[in-house]
């Protein structure tokens, strides 16, 4: 009886992914129906993220790009699908995925705009945790899935993050933060770093801000399992990339 339920399920989500693939074709993607079919796929594919693997695979990209009657941009079609790619980035196929469909960019820019001061979305930790947890899965299998660095939007989630991070005492998010943006540096050169338009002198101090304070978390207080092995990614990372980065090098000593 499970295994016919779970099947009449499987047929169920296959169907809307049928009917989206329709809309697809015909070059729609605005639209409460639209996003509330996002939203059902979104809830199972929580629970089983690997069902309808195909067709999930054709169709990332376009979901991600499927906007509410109201919205300007995307953004409650990512937060549907969150959960489901949090999953299927703890895989190497998965980070695959994310990197030719570029669901990373989408990802990236729906954490920018649930950290940014000016935001008016009200900040979820649930979200914000999922949204990092991808991310990090990502970068920490950039190499596996040679993945190559370009566009801004990873010099804006630096930014981001950095200024997030200011006014947070939580090593939680302090860990978090740090370790992506230290994932971040161990990819690029400060040349390309500097002369990106969308990186300020004042982001450049809050970076290295961020990355000091999360290096001087080791000996202070107890640290969770969790903290304790972002800290070595940080630590880690900071190692190889210190002496390519002599201004942010310089600011994290002073």
């Amino acid at each position: 009886t499970l295994t016919m339920i779970i099947s009449g399920l499987n047929e169920t989500i296959s169907v809307v992914l049928d009917y989206l693939e329709d809309v697809k074709d015909h070059g729609e993607n605005k639209g409460d129906d639209l996003l509330a079919s996002v939203r059902l796929i979104g809830s199972y594919l929580a629970e089983t993220p690997h069902a309808c693997g195909e067709k999930v695979k054709a169709l990332l990209g376009y979901m991600l790009s499927i906007q509410g009657e109201d919205e300007a941009s995307p953004f409650y079609s990512i937060c549907f699908l969150i959960p489901m790619l949090c999953q299927i980035t703890m895989r190497t196929d998965g980070c695959k995925l994310l990197a030719s469909s570029g669901a990373y960019g989408a990802v990236i820019e729906y954490l920018i705009r649930l950290i940014a001061p000016t935001s008016s979305t009200v900040e979820d930790a649930g979200s914000v945790s999922l949204a990092c947890d991808t991310i990090l899965n990502f970068l920490m299998k950039r190499e596996q899935i040679a993945f190559t660095f370009s566009g801004a939007s990873f010099i804006k989630l630096l930014s981001a993050l950095s200024h997030w991070t200011e006014d947070r005492g939580d090593p939680d998010s302090l860990m978090m933060a740090s370790s992506i943006c230290a994932l971040i540096l161990d990819s690029i050169s400060e040349e390309t770093l500097i002369r990106h338009p969308d990186l300020s002198n004042d982001d450049l101090v809050s970076l290295s801000q961020l990355m000091k304070r999360s290096l001087a978390m080791c000996g202070k207080g107890m640290m969770s399992d969790e903290e304790s092995d972002l800290y070595q990614i940080v630590h880690a990372c900071y190692l190889r990339w210190v002496d390519r980065f002599p201004r942010i090098k310089e600011l994290i000593e002073r």
